[in-house]
């Protein structure tokens, strides 16, 4: 399954710079309550970090790494993109219940 490459990235986010872990993450969540899929929320995700690395000053490898990782997680999406443009992406609501073992 998806999700370990962001997941990751937030991990490390967190140790770079706290402040901008946790304003992707709450741009994460605030798509995610928007529109109810976690690859849009995941990609707006990426695309706000280098921003806000830029905005909090941040040191120029910092904002060249995550410009680096931004584009990877965008390009890890590309079938997910593929299928937002066709209308086929599963939304959260749509996503059968996981059986528990």
């Amino acid at each position: 399954k998806g999700g370990k490459s962001v997941a990751t990235g937030l991990g490390i986010l967190v140790g770079i710079n706290w402040i901008v872990a946790l304003g992707a993450f709450s741009f994460w969540l605030a798509t995610l309550a928007i529109w109810r899929t976690v690859s849009i929320s995941s990609m707006i995700g990426a695309i706000a970090v280098p921003i806000l690395m830029f905005i909090t000053q941040s040191p120029l490898e910092y904002l060249l790494l995550t410009c680096v990782g931004g584009l990877f997680v965008i390009w890890r999406h590309r079938s997910n993109i593929e299928r937002i443009l066709q209308g086929t992406e599963p939304r959260i609501s749509d996503r059968p219940p996981v059986e528990q073992e």
